[in-house]
Parts: C-alpha cells; structure tokens; sequence
C-alpha cells in the first residue's frame, strides 16, 4: 500500500528566475502571470496538484528584492519570509549558468531546518548540456542541499523527475485540500492578474512599475461574470500610455484579459476597463491593503 503525503512547497528566487512559470507547469493551468519584466509576481499563489500518491501546494513567491524600499517593495518581500516560515519543502530556482549573490540573499533566508533542492531552470538556453556540469558542481558548494534538479519551466523537461525528489521530502498525511481544489485565490483575483500581465506584456519598458490593478465591479450571473476594473497608474503621463493612440492598447488589454478569463472560470465574460491617476499608491500602506498586499 504506498503511502500519501501532502505538504507546502515553497517556490522562491530573485526576479527573473522563471518562478511563475514553473509553478504554471507543475500544476498544468495557467494560475500566475508569466511575462519577461522582472518583478511581475506581486502575491502569494497557492497552485495545487493532487496525484493518486501525493498532494503537491505549491505557493509561488515574489521574487525577493535586494533593491528599491518603498512599501510595495516591503510587502512583497514579506511575503517571501512568511512563506518560509510556513512550508515543508522549499525550491530554490536559479537561472542556469548564473548564481550571484542575489541568489545568496534568498538562500540565507531559508530557514535550516528545510530541505532545500535547488531548481536550475532555463537549461533549454545550452545546446551543450556537458557545459553545465561545472556550473553544477560549484553550485553544490553553495550550501547543503537535498537535491539539485536542472529544468526547463518553459518546456517542461525534467518537472517529472523534480515532483518525484520533492515528495520524498513531503510529510505522509492526508490532504490539506480537496482533490479538485487548484489555487486558494478567487476568481476576482485571478481577473486582476490576467489584466496586470497584459499590461506588461503588450507595454513592457514603457510600463511604470507602479501600475496596479484594482477590481470594482465582479457580478456572477448565471455563466455569465460582469467585470468592471480599473488599471492604477501613479502620473497622469502614464495614462495616455496605457490607453494608447485612440484606446487600442486598453482595448487589447481587455480583450486579451476576457479570453484567459473565458478559459480559467469556464463562461462568458463581459469586461470593462478603464485607467485612474492615484499617485504614490505603491508607497500607501492603506492602499496596499485594498489592493490584497499583506
């Protein structure tokens, strides 16, 4: 008879690592926004996989940061140290080919008492897989770790054999969740994060990074959710951007945020959005309680 086992597993690294994306592999759905600016993951994301032998939580964090104080900043990383207080097993996701010391930051910020593998993502980026093996044996010095497991998020190599080394580490009890539980977030969450990556997405650069997203309206009618919700920029100037020459960038916002919505809550949706000036939100404690930042 094999034994089940359930448990929390950290995701953590510095921006850029591919966190997200791994975490969206792993449980097989689109549950965290995925784009190529760093510092796109603002929440915890609980994404859950339940197997006949084991049930996987994975909480998918913001990538820690070394730079800028304000209070979004604070929160974020907060919500790094709050997720490794709490959890069983931790995945420590590197770029492959690099470990600096914002690497080192994260690790040192893991409790010793966790095991720790180490997920070298990107390994797809070397056509000469024999090219990583010194990067592999140095960064076994960089600690004592259960397991050093080399990926690629984005194509899926190796996620088996990462899931496998992680459950070994998991505690033999029963589920924390029900089998066809996903994530822990609501669907309105989920609404304002697919809108936040098409902003990043189809502005990129230009983008501020304090733009946030703010749901004012979320109305189920029958298969049918009314979404009203209102992108957060601090200058004036950043508005126009967004907009774009006659509405059609928020325009493609919109309709590229409906159709992830359409697919992840399985109906209709009709979705409004618009843009509002509130300058220094990112620096608002109160206003960042609104926005869900802990």
């Amino acid at each position: 008879m094999n034994e089940t086992r359930s448990g929390q597993i950290a995701i953590v690294g510095r921006p850029n690592v591919g966190k997200s994306t791994l975490l969206n592999q792993l449980i097989g759905e689109k549950l965290s926004i995925v784009s190529q600016r760093a510092q796109t993951t603002r929440h915890r994301i609980l994404g859950i996989l339940t197997r006949p032998d084991a049930q996987y939580v994975f909480v998918d964090t913001p990538g820690f940061q070394t730079r800028h104080g304000n209070a979004l900043n604070r929160a974020m990383n907060r919500s790094v140290r709050q997720a490794l207080a709490e959890v069983d097993v931790v995945l420590l996701v590197v770029e492959a080919g690099r470990f600096d010391d914002r690497d080192r930051v994260v690790l040192r910020l893991i409790p010793d008492d966790r095991p720790v593998i180490i997920v070298v993502n990107k390994i797809d980026q070397f056509k000469d897989k024999a090219q990583l093996l010194p990067y592999l044996a140095r960064l076994a010095g960089e600690g004592e770790f259960t397991a050093i497991v080399p990926v690629s998020a984005m194509r899926g190599v190796q996620t088996e054999v990462l899931l496998n080394e992680t459950r070994k580490h998991l505690p033999n009890t029963e589920w924390l969740y029900g089998e066809d539980e996903m994530t822990d977030r609501s669907e309105r969450f989920l609404a304002a994060e697919y809108i936040r990556e098409k902003l990043f997405r189809l502005i990129g650069d230009e983008l501020p990074y304090a733009a946030a997203v703010e749901i004012e309206k979320f109305v189920v009618d029958g298969a049918l959710r009314r979404i009203s919700a209102a992108i957060l920029v601090d200058r004036e100037g950043h508005k126009s951007i967004i907009i774009g020459s006659g509405g059609t960038i928020i325009k493609r916002i919109a309709s590229e945020a409906r159709q992830d919505m359409q697919r992840m809550f399985d109906g209709q949706v009709f979705l409004e959005v618009f843009v509002k000036v509130k300058s220094g939100w990112a620096d608002d404690e109160r206003m960042l309680k609104t926005l869900g930042y802990d």
